[in-house]
């Protein structure tokens, strides 16, 4: 019996890419909270709104939800993410 190994990595290298610089304060920030769609996320984000808000003064916290919650975020999404200044994503089960 022959057993083929299948090496499921593409070929090239991934493409080099900049890390955001880092926000030094929340305060007076748009902070956009893209979600998956699954139940877990809607508590854990409700709670995190507040605290963006209130404990960090974040001037507005945009919540979004993806359509397909296994697939990338929609192209409306990422267009809209070009107006905040930090971005959450989540994933709930």
């Amino acid at each position: 019996m022959t057993i083929e190994v299948l090496d499921p990595t593409h070929g090239e290298g991934a493409a080099p890419f900049a890390v955001a610089p880092r926000l030094e304060s929340l305060a007076g920030a748009t902070i956009g909270i893209v979600s998956n769609g699954k139940q877990g996320t809607r508590r854990f984000f409700d709670a995190l709104s507040s605290e963006l808000i209130e404990r960090h003064g974040a001037a507005d916290v945009v919540r979004l939800t993806k359509t397909n919650y296994s697939a990338p975020a929609d192209a409306d999404i990422l267009d809209r993410a070009k107006e905040w200044h930090a971005l959450v994503a989540g994933v709930g089960d």
